[in-house]
């Protein structure tokens, strides 16, 4: 094995969200009503789903049961955090706007591939067409094996599969069965990635290149991580992403994980990375001695109900689409130009 890496440079520029605009065009759309956000997915197993492509992260403090609820009401996806441990047996709950999700560790191993697996669940996952397999690091090739293998158990699902930011491995993560890739190493804003490993790839470049080796598969990605505003989410969608999956935009909300606490008179609501050292103490035990934590805790301003944070960010979608021209969803990417700026805000009154 030695011997085989050679290190380079790649010297063309990668992008972030931040470094870019939308270029407004003339459009005959005469109002934001007119844009349709909903599209139809049709994936290789015959399945199909209808909705509006955001997704609540999988994370503990995003990606809960009452999360799920509303978004569902909005025709979105949740991916349910995978430390989730009592699921109701009522119908509210059974909706297909709900993903279960796995890493990679011996239970989820035993859950969904062994034949007296107790999936959680497997009354509750019958109902379920999506299953999340997320890992922090998806270049392994256990994980392709791991793809492939929960793609033979469960020929019926649709897999969202990831993290990765490279057109290579989202080929061979779809050729391993995997439906929607998931995009993002390091952008999100509660992840140290970038600063504890010095890994990753800015998100905007990577979902491009990404969506242009997926697509030429029949496949489709999900931009995971680095939204800080509605319009960022645009630009997602414009880079051509089929889904765009949300963290820190759904935080500090009712319907989050967590307790509001009182800081100085003011409303907070925790929230933290995955592979930070509170998930891992949570979760875990600690921090392993052979690993460092790759995340970060913040409290975050309470924001009431996420209701009304959803309609901001689907207003801010339609309103990118109606500058551009595209009457649905699925045609920003062609009528998206992206130009390169040095500043896109105005922030002599701060950045809100």
């Amino acid at each position: 094995m030695e011997g085989r890496c050679v290190m380079r440079i790649e010297d063309d520029i990668k992008l972030d969200y931040c470094d870019v605009l939308i270029r407004p065009k003339r459009s005959i759309l005469e109002s934001r009503k007119d844009v349709e956000l909903y599209r139809t997915f049709k994936f290789k197993n015959g399945k199909s789903w209808t909705g509006v492509p955001i997704v609540a992260s999988n994370m503990d403090t995003i990606g809960t049961l009452e999360m799920g609820e509303v978004l569902s009401q909005f025709h979105m996806l949740t991916c349910l955090s995978k430390h989730i441990e009592n699921y109701p047996d009522d119908d509210s709950y059974k909706n297909r706007n709900m993903a279960l999700s796995f890493g990679m560790g011996e239970q989820d191993e035993h859950s969904l591939l062994s034949s007296d697996g107790a999936l959680v669940t497997r009354s509750y996952a019958e109902h379920k067409p999506f299953f999340c397999l997320d890992v922090a690091n998806g270049y392994s090739q256990r994980f392709i094996d791991f793809v492939k293998n929960v793609r033979d158990k469960w020929p019926d699902k649709i897999l969202i599969a990831g993290n990765v930011v490279t057109s290579e491995m989202t080929e061979a993560l779809l050729l391993a069965g995997a439906d929607i890739i998931k995009i993002g190493i390091g952008p999100g804003s509660v992840c140290t990635t970038r600063k504890v490993a010095g890994v990753g790839f800015p998100q905007l470049s990577a979902v491009m290149e990404c969506a242009d080796a997926a697509h030429g598969l029949g496949g489709y990605i999900m931009a995971d991580g680095g939204c800080q505003s509605p319009g960022d989410v645009s630009k997602a969608f414009g880079a051509g992403a089929d889904f765009v999956m949300l963290g820190g935009l759904l935080a500090g909300h009712d319907e989050c994980e967590g307790d509001v606490v009182d800081v100085d008179g003011e409303a907070y609501k925790r929230f933290y990375g995955m592979s930070s050292n509170t998930a891992m103490e949570k979760h875990s035990g600690g921090v392993a001695t052979y690993r460092a934590s790759e995340g970060k805790t913040v409290q975050v301003k309470y924001r009431g109900p996420v209701e009304d944070t959803i309609k901001q960010i689907l207003g801010g979608v339609r309103s990118a689409c109606t500058y551009t021209g595209a009457r649905t969803l699925k045609q920003l990417p062609k009528c998206t130009t992206f130009v390169r700026v040095n500043r896109q805000l105005n922030t002599i009154f701060g950045n809100e």
